[in-house]
Formats: C-alpha cells, sequence, structure tokens
C-alpha cells in the first residue's frame, strides 16, 4: 500500500523539471501520490513514472494498472538507470541517467510511434537546465520551501551509494546564473525557503562561495547536505551561515573508523565527529544526521553505543538506516556475488529492512536493534533534550521548535513501525 501523508514537505525536482524539458506542443501535471489519489481514469496519453528506493515497488504496480488501462508508461529515476532491467518488463520505455538531452528525443519518437525501450544519457561538462515548471506542484498540499539544485553527482565513492554508482566520482554544477533564477522564481512564488538538493554541496568550495554571495541578498533560509569537511573551511562555513543556510545533513555512516573504511569513506574520522558537528552548530547550522546499521564491523555493542554518541552530540534529527543494497550500486553486487543477501526480492527493500547477514549478526539481528536504536533515541525526554532543553533553545528557539515538531513526528512514525523519511 502507498504512505499517505496529509502534507508534504520534501517535493522532489525531477517531475517539475521534466515538465519544464517537454517540446513544444506538450503538455503535463503532476500527481504526487503520498498526498494525492492516483488519477486513474486520465485522459493523459503518456505516464511518465519515477521513484527513488523502494518506492520501485509501488511504481511497479502503478505502471501495471496502466498498462492495463491501455496507456504507454515511461519509467525512470536513481532505481530504473541502476536496475532498467527491473523496470523494463512492466513499461514502454526506459530512461537512464539524466533526461535533459533524452526527453525531447523521446517525446519526438512518441509522435512518430517509433518509441524505443531505452534511452540514455549522462550529463557532459555544464549542467543546464531550464525554470522547472513549480506551478504543477504549489497548489498541492505541500510545506513551506521548494527544491533547486545547483550541480548533480559527487566526488567521493562510497560504494553503497547509488550516486556515486550512477556518476561514478563526476560532479556537474549549473551557472550561477541559472541557480539564482531558480531561487528568485520561488521567492516570487512567495516561499522565503528553499531546499538545495546537491548530493555535497562543498564538492568544489569556489563554486559554492560564489553561489552562497548571490544567495544572501536574497534574505532567503535554505536547506541542504555535503560532506562534513566544510567544518574544515572556517571562512566557507561562514559564508554559507550568513547566505541563510539554517540545516545541513551529514553522512555520518557510522562511529566505527573500521566500518568506515569498509565503506569506502575514508575521509570521515568518528575520533572528530564531536568537534565537527559542534564547529557547525556553532556557526548557527543545525545538522541533521545519517547513520547505518548493519555493516559488517558492526556487533551489539557497537550499535548500543551509537545511541549514546548520538545523545551526547549536537544532531538535532538523526536517521538510520539498514544496510539494505541498493541495486545496481557496487555494494549489491559484491554482496550479490559472495552469495550473503537473504532475499533476492530487490522490490521489498525498504531502509528498515536488513536482508545481510554479517559476521557478527543475523539480518533477523541487526533489524531488530535497528528499531530498538531509534526507539531509544526518539523517547521523549531524548528528544526534550535535544530541543527545548539544548542551548540551540536560547540560541534560536523558533528553528528549535520545529525540530521538536520534526522529532515528535519521527517518534509518532517509529511507534507505528514506519522508518522516518523524506517521503
Amino acid at each position: 500500500m502507498p504512505v499517505k501523508k496529509s502534507k508534504l514537505y520534501f517535493v522532489g525536482l525531477g517531475m517539475p523539471l521534466l515538465a519544464a524539458l517537454l517540446p513544444d506542443g506538450w503538455t503535463a501535471d503532476i500527481c504526487i501520490e503520498t498526498i494525492e489519489d492516483i488519477p486513474w481514469d486520465t485522459d493523459a496519453d503518456i505516464i511518465g513514472l519515477g521513484g527513488m528506493g523502494h518506492a520501485a515497488n509501488r511504481a511497479k504496480d502503478i505502471a501495471t494498472e496502466f498498462k492495463r488501462r491501455g496507456k504507454t508508461v515511461i519509467m525512470g529515476g536513481p532505481m530504473v538507470s541502476l536496475v532498467p532491467e527491473l523496470a523494463a518488463d512492466y513499461c514502454d520505455a526506459v530512461v537512464i541517467g539524466d533526461a535533459e538531452e533524452t526527453v525531447v528525443e523521446l517525446c519526438h519518437d512518441l509522435e512518430s510511434g517509433t518509441l524505443k525501450p531505452r534511452y540514455s544519457d549522462k550529463v557532459k561538462g555544464t549542467l543546464i537546465t531550464p525554470l522547472p515548471r513549480y506551478d504543477l506542484v504549489v497548489g498541492k498540499k505541500i510545506g513551506d520551501f521548494l527544491p533547486v539544485q545547483a550541480g548533480r553527482g559527487c566526488p567521493h565513492t562510497c560504494k553503497f551509494c547509488s550516486i556515486y554508482c550512477l556518476y561514478r566520482g563526476h560532479y556537474a554544477r549549473r551557472p550561477v546564473d541559472d541557480v539564482i533564477r531558480d531561487i528568485q522564481a520561488i521567492k516570487d512564488l512567495g516561499f522565503s525557503k528553499f531546499l538545495l538538493i546537491d548530493d555535497n554541496i562543498v564538492s568544489h568550495p569556489t563554486y559554492l562561495a560564489e553561489l552562497c554571495e548571490r544567495i544572501k541578498p536574497l534574505k532567503m533560509t535554505w536547506m541542504s547536505q555535503c560532506s562534513i569537511r566544510i567544518a574544515d573551511k572556517p571562512e566557507l562555513l561562514k559564508l554559507v551561515a550568513e547566505s541563510g543556510c539554517r540545516v545541513l545533513s551529514f553522512g555520518l555512516e557510522s562511529i566505527s573508523k573500521e566500518s568506515l573504511l569498509a565503506m569506502d569513506k575514508k575521509w570521515c574520522d568518528p575520533g572528530d565527529y564531536a568537534r565537527v558537528l559542534r564547529v557547525v552548530t556553532d556557526a548557527g547550522i543545525e545538522i541533521a544526521s545519517e547513520m547505518i546499521v548493519g555493516i559488517d564491523t558492526d556487533t551489539r555493542q557497537s550499535l548500543m553505543e551509537t545511541i549514546d554518541f548520538v545523545t551526547a552530540s549536537d544532531i538535532v534529527a538523526p536517521k538510520f538506516y539498514c544496510l539494505t543494497p541498493i541495486p545496481g550500486t557496487d555494494l549489491y553486487n559484491e554482496l550479490k556475488d559472495t552469495g550473503r543477501i537473504t532475499d533476492p526480492d530487490v522490490l521489498s527493500y525498504t531502509p528498515a529492512r536488513a536482508v545481510i547477514d554479517t559476521p557478527n549478526l543475523k539480518a533477523t539481528e541487526v533489524q531488530e536493534l535497528f528499531w530498538a536504536i531509534y526507539r531509544q533515541v526518539y523517547t521523549v525526554s531524548a528528544i526534550l533534550r535535544r530541543t527545548v532543553l539544548h542551548r540551540r533553545m536560547l540560541a534560536r528557539p523558533g528553528q528549535t521548535l520545529f525540530f521538536l515538531m520534526v522529532n515528535l513526528v519521527y517518534r509518532s512514525q517509529i511507534r507505528r513501525g514506519i522508518s522516518p523519511n523524506i517521503l
């Protein structure tokens, strides 16, 4: 069954951007199933579907139903790009990689009746995109910010990461003028916040500095994610904060150096995490974090120590994921080749589902510990300690109350067996 919410805070950029890329004469509408019912009786000729990770299973069901109704179905997005053969059985064509150069070709082929089963392309050099069709989502039940992209890809090579497996260390940037154009458009729509959806905005410090100098006069606030190494660039961190950045998400993954080495994340030092987190929060930027449960070196004791780390840290919104390998990633291929995956049904994978037996823990134990960690990290007392009873309440009361609400929503989801996510 689809996950339903009364409001969607994190709106994706893919569909508004694809709508803007359509050739003259084509029209589009966007349905976000999380907050809307699917218009099964739509008069649209073409149905385009995208979904990240565990949403792929639902995308398969939707594609099957629209095909039954005689529609032409196109599928794309990160999951489809990594394992196009999984999607091919449920649709008429798949789009692999970036769509900037392929969407017009696909539309022309549809017009001429020469649709190909696969379209594939990767951004080369500078990333040029039109203004996304924000107008197609602003009337929906969404939050108080919209997405913007400055660059695509990441220079790091973490073997569990889908971004690395899609871009292989390449990071393509957009012209700063184009990014500012999009942010200004969001402001003109009445929004005072935006989400910079880059995977690592600090990949090119000079570029980020120029972008922040241009964002600052707009007097907007924003959020993003990047490498923790931004803490080692004090002048850049100060500029990022002054430009309106209020939240950064860091992929910490583990408090074990051994575990990070196993994940090819050699540049992170858990022994330095406390300093790094304090430096960033002292700059006025709150930290959301992501950590992994079920790495080969994990033990019951080391995972319980993760709770102590989070409790003692400056992280205001900690999140966890089971090490469920994403099909098409280097990690998935490695585990599959060695026969360590306990369930081959990749369409059933979710961030809360463990499917790997580790040297120290069975998959069932990993999943049990995943929920145990979440329940302890999101007790009422733990939530209060990192929000209204934390020093951040005096420095940033409005923002702290917002994160109190976020924490309580996460707690509610955890109590219902739902892994907190950005759906």
